[in-house]
């Protein structure tokens, strides 16, 4: 730190913020501490009374702020992601489009690692949609040594940490299960709610079907299905283990290979994933998520919307934050579930 002459304050970095009162109309801070001072800054500051300044001097190999902001941004930026400006060090990234939003927790990791840098994010494998805020990056000190930036960005390499995977399944077929539904016994409410929830990630009900619970139906209705022209298939109801709950057996049987059935998430754990060898998923939906406010469809859904294909490692992971608390107002997923 020393002290100059402000009209020779060009390029230097202010120590502390600098105060500007107008009377009766505000008064605050003009300058941050961590300004660079540009040419149109001396009349302002000469205004102010400030014909000297404290400012920082940047030793070789150290960089200001916002400089090293700019670099950890560039290491988070990707297609489909904004950025805004750098204000205090710090630059923040928001959704320019709907999606599923990815971390590379491991190399994120390794940039967090690094002692007075910083990326903080929203979780991964969630849903996005434009104008979300996604993260922040900066730096802890006012000045810092360029070698960790260095270092972050060998840690990094050249793909960016996060990623917007756009929402690329369009159609779904319902098949809806249940002897009671299909005589009319009782109304249908299982397939409005699957539909807001598909709609929730772009993907239309254009194919729906009432069956009983006849294997042989299920069956016949899963051939129907796989003809139509849909990106995946999801059967509600008959997801237990009651004699008459066919609904597993009969994907098993129609050909998916299937992926998990069972999963450690409640609400949802007799849920199943299956794909077919044209890559197309199939889902057997347990009947909370008729129900509950959120389950282990909303975890899945978004990843099988955006194509990711998942594996049974990916469910293993749910178990923790996989309890839904059962708040009695439902505000997922501005909650722990799924966390």
């Amino acid at each position: 730190m020393k002290l100059i002459r402000t009209e020779e304050a060009v390029g230097h970095v202010l120590c502390h913020d600098m105060t500007r009162i107008i009377p009766g109309v505000s008064k605050g801070p003009r300058f941050r501490k961590g300004h660079i001072v540009v040419p149109e800054d001396i009349p302002v500051l000469l205004s102010m009374g400030k014909e000297n300044l404290y400012v920082f001097e940047l030793d070789a190999g150290y960089l200001h702020e916002n400089d090293a902001a700019e670099r950890l941004c560039a290491l988070c930026l990707n297609d489909g992601m904004t950025r805004g400006e750098v204000r205090e060090g710090k630059i923040e990234l928001t959704a320019a489009r709907d999606g599923l939003f990815l971390v590379d927790s491991a190399r994120l990791h390794a940039v967090n690692a690094i002692d007075e840098l910083m990326i903080a994010t929203r979780k991964g494998n969630t849903a996005v949609r434009a104008g979300d805020k996604l993260c922040g990056t900066r730096v802890i000190p006012l000045v810092i040594e360029e070698e960790k930036l260095a270092q972050a960005e060998r840690e990094v390499g050249k793909t960016p940490l996060l990623e917007i995977k756009p929402f690329v399944l369009k159609k779904a077929a319902v098949i809806t299960t249940g002897s009671e539904v299909a005589k009319g016994r009782i109304a249908d409410a299982f397939t409005p709610v699957v539909e807001r929830k598909l709609a929730s990630v772009g993907i239309v009900m254009t194919e729906h079907m009432l069956v009983g619970d006849g294997m042989d139906e299920l069956l016949a209705a899963l051939a129907a299905m796989r003809e139509r022209d849909v990106d995946l298939i999801l059967c509600t109801g008959g997801m237990s283990v009651d004699p008459d709950d066919n609904t597993p057996g009969a994907i098993r049987r129609s050909g998916a290979e299937i992926v998990t059935y069972g999963a450690p998430v409640l609400p949802g754990a007799m849920f199943l994933l299956g794909y077919y060898e044209n890559g197309m998923p199939v889902m057997g939906l347990p009947g909370c998520v008729m129900y509950a406010g959120a389950t282990i469809f909303d975890l899945v859904l978004p990843r099988i919307a955006a194509g990711v294909r998942m594996n049974r490692d990916d469910f293993a992971w749910m178990g923790e934050g996989g309890l839904c608390l059962g708040c009695a107002e439902c505000r997922y997923p501005v909650c722990p579930f799924g966390r």
